[in-house]
Order: structure tokens, then sequence, then C-alpha cells
């Protein structure tokens, strides 16, 4: 069956006399239109334009397809942190298992911004081997990566990061306190 034949079809169950699959027919429909666009989104991806790149880039968080995994993986070595930074917010969005390790490498990028991203993208994974990463943050100067380290420890939920975070309760900075406090209360209790 063809893609415009899909379509097609897809659009005639839009009039079905069952709600379900109507909805079923829309979200299907919305799909295959994300992978429609996923040619262009690939093309925009290659302009001169730093803001159209970002754009097509932002745009890959809505396309349900693999196949954006390996352009989005290769953003990472762009030499635009803007670039970067857009690729790891769409990466965690989608929290990829695949992407994980890829990622974890822009903990140490040179860019500030590129490592709060990706603190901040890490956090989606919920998968404990993050978490050791993400306390060794914890002692950064940068506030922000700081605070964004806590909160993918509490999204992560790992028991063994609270000690950590009960330190940082005494970090000067009042922000960084609250979003220890945050991340301890999502932290569920050893039993």
């Amino acid at each position: 069956m063809s893609l415009e034949q899909r379509r097609n079809l897809l659009v005639g169950l839009l009039s079905d006399a069952e709600e379900d699959v109507r909805t079923a027919a829309a979200t299907a429909l919305e799909r295959l239109e994300s992978f429609q666009g996923l040619a262009q989104i690939i093309q925009e991806l290659k302009s001169e334009k730093r803001g159209q790149r970002v754009k097509a880039i932002f745009a890959m968080e809505n396309v349900r397809s693999a196949e954006v995994f390996p352009h989005l993986i290769n953003l990472l070595k762009d030499p635009d942190a803007d670039i970067r930074g857009a690729a790891i917010q769409v990466l965690g969005s989608k929290a990829h298992p695949k992407s994980l390790n890829s990622l974890v490498k822009h903990l140490k990028d040179p860019s500030p911004a590129v490592r709060v991203y990706t603190a901040e993208a890490l956090g989606h994974f919920a998968d404990v081997r993050v978490a050791p990463y993400m306390v060794s943050l914890l002692g950064d100067d940068d506030e922000q990566l700081v605070i964004s380290a806590a909160r993918s420890l509490g999204a992560i939920g790992s028991p063994d990061s609270v000690a950590a975070l009960s330190n940082l309760t005494k970090d000067s900075r009042a922000s960084v306190r609250i979003a220890a406090v945050v991340a301890l209360s999502e932290i569920p209790l050893k039993e």
C-alpha cells in the first residue's frame, strides 16, 4: 500500500461510526504525516541558517520514527553549541536507550549550556546508571548545572543519591538548596 493509499484509508476512517476508531485514525494520520515531514526536516538540517536548523531539530521531537536518532546523534558533533544543545534536548525528551552513551559524553562539553542541557536530558532516562554522573556534578561551580543534576537525580529516583542531595541542602545558594529538597522529595524511601 502506497503512502497516499494509506493516507486516504485513514482519512476515510475519520468519519467512522465509532468514536474510538475516529480517534485512532486521527492519531495514525498525524503520525503518518510526521513521517512524510521527516525528509523535509532532514533537508532543513543542512541549512546555513542556525535558526532554521534549530527549528528542524525541535521538529524531530514530534516524529515517531527511529530514523531521527542517527541524525540527532550526528548533530552532537556539530561545532555550534546551540545545535548540540537542541539535539541534546530532543534526545532527552525521546529518552531512547541507544542515545544514552552519546549523551553522557556531553557532560564534559566545552559549552556550559550544553552541559546543563545534558544533565537535564539524562534525567528523562530514569536509569540509575546515570546517577553517579549526576552526583559528580553536584560539586560544580556552575549553579545551573548543579540544579539540573539535582533535578535529574530526583527524576531518576536512585536512593543511592540521597546522601549527596542531603549534603547539597547546606549549599550557600538558595536555588541549589531548593533543587536538592525537591529532588529528595521525589526519591522513594529504601525498604
